[in-house]
């Protein structure tokens, strides 16, 4: 996944609108303006996401506005780094000021996040996974600042791949019906997932051999277990309550993948702040 200005511009101009309304900035008029310079500075180390938003951002409020970062998405910065430098008009670069921190401080977060999961994790052969437990209208940001921490993105939505979970498992009469009305709905290219909370459903699908099983809220011992339980050939995913401190626990249950909620929903901002001066 990448951040490109037509994907960008929408989202971007949505979040100006919120903060600007139809007057724009009333403060601007308690100064003369003036050319000015800015730097993006982070007040923590951490890991940085998010560096195509300054120049989509003040391209749709002043097009004179430059910015030229001075590191790149998933650098390691520390407390005191400029993270790059904005010039432009006085009254621009503050009608951008909160929309431009608040958008990069919570990638930035959740990139520092989803790094610190990897590193915690220590295996390799395991992918961290992100989930659709974003905010509403930052589900692109949040999870590209996943992949800038180092980690994956599972589906973006509810139209990209199948996933019955413990409401389906209530709903539906069962499981074989059920995956037999998906591929003929969806198609043999869709990826299907299914929860699994107890022996009784993990065996059913596996015996419905499908693309991945999730095993859910169940302690590292019973992971590792139903994993050995499931065919090689069917990838597999552990999730369900699991914290930066159990995370490392989870690492030799031989899983293909952890998701992670918290690494979005229950997002650390980084620390950054904007100092403007006169040029």
């Amino acid at each position: 996944m990448t951040l490109t200005t037509s994907t960008l511009t929408p989202a971007l101009q949505a979040f100006l609108d919120e903060d600007l309304g139809t007057t724009g900035d009333l403060s601007a008029s308690a100064f003369q303006d003036r050319h000015v310079i800015g730097r993006i500075i982070a007040k923590q180390p951490g890991i940085l996401a998010g560096q195509a938003i300054p120049a989509a951002l003040y391209a749709l409020i002043d097009p004179t506005v430059t910015y030229l970062p001075t590191f790149l998405d998933g650098d390691l910065v520390q407390s005191g780094t400029v993270i790059g430098h904005l010039s432009g008009p006085a009254t621009a670069l503050l009608a951008g000021e909160r929309t431009l921190l608040n958008l990069l401080q919570r990638m930035s977060g959740i990139a520092t996040a989803t790094h610190a999961a990897v590193d915690a994790l220590n295996n390799p052969q395991i992918d961290i996974l992100d989930t659709r437990k974003t905010a509403p209208g930052l589900r692109l940001f949040d999870k590209y600042a996943v992949q800038c921490g180092g980690g994956l993105n599972h589906r973006m939505g509810l139209y990209d791949a199948v996933m019955l979970k413990d409401n389906h498992w209530r709903l539906i009469a069962d499981l074989p019906t059920a995956l037999r009305r998906l591929r003929h709905t969806v198609g043999p290219t869709k990826l299907i997932e299914v929860e699994v909370e107890t022996r009784e459903q993990l065996q059913a699908a596996v015996d419905c051999q499908v693309d991945m099983i999730l095993i859910d809220n169940q302690l590292p011992e019973t992971v590792r277990h139903w994993r050995s339980l499931i065919p090689a050939t069917i990838k597999v995913e552990a999730s369900g309550g699991i914290t930066p401190t159990t995370l490392p626990t989870y690492a030799h249950t031989g899983v293909d993948f952890i998701s992670l909620g918290y690494l979005t929903n229950s997002v650390q901002a980084l620390d950054l702040s904007l100092e403007l001066s006169l040029d």
